[in-house]
């Protein structure tokens, strides 16, 4: 029977990453296990904590040193407090992933990168995918109330996962997607919110993780017990059979072509 590692393996597919506030450990942690099986995915999309880890892989990062510059971080990197439309200005975030980043443009990237973002103007998700790199991940990864909208292009943009928790906005329709859910337990989210749900579709296989520890801005040392929970936990679920439940992944992979 074939595993979630062979379906990765046998076409080109697209790694999209879900928002989840500081989620960003769980997803290195899963780009980790699949850079040890040699998987490299065509692009990426995603969304916030998805956004923030996929613009450091596709910028030419690799998986370890994605990971590395995570549990680097401080709080001190982004703790900027000031008035405005947030508690922090956003200031030191912009210019910690400014130095971190090995390029500053989306036409410079490794890999073919999209971020969604909420434009508060018109309350919709839009699709970046050129330009500068840093003001478009900040956006995505602006949540509200905690950072300062940014404005692109005239407009108030925020965290990109208001709409588009699942960051797939930048995904088009029967392409081979591996999706990375974070688990959500905001007390934000009311039960039954369709945000909660895990998607399926053709050609989409789903991995969501259970039981990590949950990060934030006084908990960043828990990032490393994080990350490798999710790798240990991502690497069963690569050698999985499609469609396991034990493996604490879902998939409707098999309307591959």
């Amino acid at each position: 029977m074939a595993t979630l590692a062979d379906w990765l393996a046998d076409q080109p597919f697209t790694l999209t990453m879900s928002s989840g506030f500081f989620g960003f450990f769980a997803h290195a942690g899963m780009l980790l296990a699949l850079q040890e099986h040699g998987l490299v995915p065509a692009r990426i999309t995603g969304a916030s904590a998805g956004a923030l880890v996929g613009c450091a892989r596709a910028s030419g990062l690799d998986a370890r040193a994605t990971l590395d510059a995570l549990l680097a971080l401080r709080r001190d990197d982004f703790w900027d407090p000031a008035l405005g439309l947030g508690l922090l200005r956003g200031e030191r975030f912009r210019t910690h992933l400014a130095r971190l980043l090995p390029v500053s443009d989306f036409g410079q990237c490794a890999l073919p990168f999209a971020v969604s973002i909420h434009e508060w103007a018109t309350r919709r998700t839009r699709v970046v995918s050129s330009g500068a790199l840093v003001p478009a991940v900040y956006a995505s990864c602006a949540v509200p109330l905690l950072f300062h909208p940014q404005r692109i292009d005239g407009m108030l943009c925020a965290d990109g996962g208001i709409a588009d928790r699942w960051g797939l906005a930048g995904t088009r329709d029967g392409e081979r997607v591996f999706y990375h859910h974070i688990v959500s337990r905001s007390p934000w989210r009311r039960a039954g919110s369709p945000s909660l749900v895990v998607p399926q579709r053709r050609n989409l296989a789903a991995l969501e993780l259970f039981d990590l520890p949950r990060s934030g801005p006084s908990k960043l040392a828990l990032g490393a017990d994080i990350a490798e929970r999710a790798r240990r936990a991502t690497q069963h679920a690569l050698r999985s059979p499609l469609n396991s439940r034990d493996a604490g992944f879902r998939s409707s992979a098999h309307g591959s072509n």
